[in-house]
């Protein structure tokens, strides 16, 4: 019989944390509930968000051509971003989750409902991350410093969309795929159109991955009356999985045709074939797909960090080449 003690309300461990983490072997007691509210336990939500920011960057150099130093700090920067602005949303989705979160059996265990941390000590957290990651935007250009100030309204808005929308995982799109933009941006100054296609394939690419990922709760979902796309479709859950799935193959594709400069053909289609392969990652979580199976539903979920990192190193092939 499994002693209490071996229970995650009991050692403090998050139910779904990847087993032996660092956070619950290597970090000070007292800062475990706080890193595991910014998910530091669960690192695919963290490369979820970042490789949008790298696509939009890597695609933005194969555009014009060029590369410098700001370029390998706007990488890095995109890095550190991803880690305090991931960690931020995760604590004020925790906040305004935290009277649901409780009767949930996957998300009992984090930090608020478990009693590990108050409310106010949260939204302190999350401030603290935000006005760090505030810091590092400033070092951009005003075109990306102003997305990124307009990134929080859907980072604000998304713990609320499960509540008067079927389809939440559509703000959840907005607000992870952001990245897309603001990184191109901070490369070239402007927004543009290749960014904006670049931005809508992500957000099919989330209807994907958050479709899947939800289903592990339909059943809890259901009986709290909250909403998404994996109670909405249902049976019918891999039509529309095969539907997102080219909708990010299509979309990333405009964006790269749109993108790879004119007469530049050995470079277009190359740089076409990093939709192509993240496609095919695609059809392989789409084919192994159960939506009774919790742990293939949460393994295809996380495998799909290796899916975003296909195009990021097709696109950096090519600038190397």
């Amino acid at each position: 019989m499994q002693g209490t003690s071996d229970r995650p309300e009991a050692t403090g461990q998050v139910a779904d944390a990847v087993k032996g983490n660092w956070v619950d072997r290597l970090a000070p007691a007292r800062t475990r509930p706080y890193l595991r509210l910014s998910r530091a336990d669960r690192p695919i939500g963290t490369w979820l968000l970042l490789l949008p920011c790298w696509w939009g960057l890597l695609l933005a150099m194969l555009s014009d051509g060029r590369a410098s130093w700001h370029d390998a700090w706007i990488f890095a920067g995109c890095g550190i971003g991803a880690i305090l602005m991931r960690g931020a949303g995760c604590t004020w989705n925790d906040i305004t989750d935290r009277h649901i979160d409780g009767s949930v059996a996957r998300t009992a265990s984090r930090p608020i409902p478990s009693g590990q941390v108050t409310a106010k000590q949260a939204l302190a957290w999350a401030v603290v991350q935000s006005l760090i990651s505030f810091a590092i935007l400033l070092t951009f250009n005003p075109a990306a410093i102003a997305l990124g100030v307009l990134s929080l309204a859907p980072v604000a808005i998304y713990p609320f969309a499960k509540r008067f929308t079927w389809w939440p995982q559509i703000f959840l799109g907005l607000a992870f795929n952001w990245g897309a933009l603001l990184a191109w941006t901070a490369h070239t100054g402007s927004l543009g159109w290749p960014a904006v296609a670049l931005y809508l394939a992500g957000i099919c690419w989330t209807l994907f991955y958050d479709t899947i990922y939800a289903h592990q709760d339909r059943e809890d979902d259901a009986l709290i009356g909250v909403k998404s796309t994996a109670r909405l479709f249902d049976h019918d859950t891999p039509a529309w999985l095969k539907r997102f799935l080219v909708g990010t193959v299509v979309l990333m594709g405009t964006a790269v045709a749109l993108a790879v400069p004119r007469g530049e053909i050995l470079l277009l289609v190359v740089a076409l074939a990093a939709p192509w392969a993240m496609g095919w990652h695609l059809t392989w979580q789409l084919a192994r797909f159960d939506r009774d199976d919790s742990d293939r539903l949460l393994m295809l979920f996380r495998s799909n960090r290796d899916a975003g990192l296909i195009p990021v190193l097709f696109f950096a092939a090519l600038l190397l080449a």
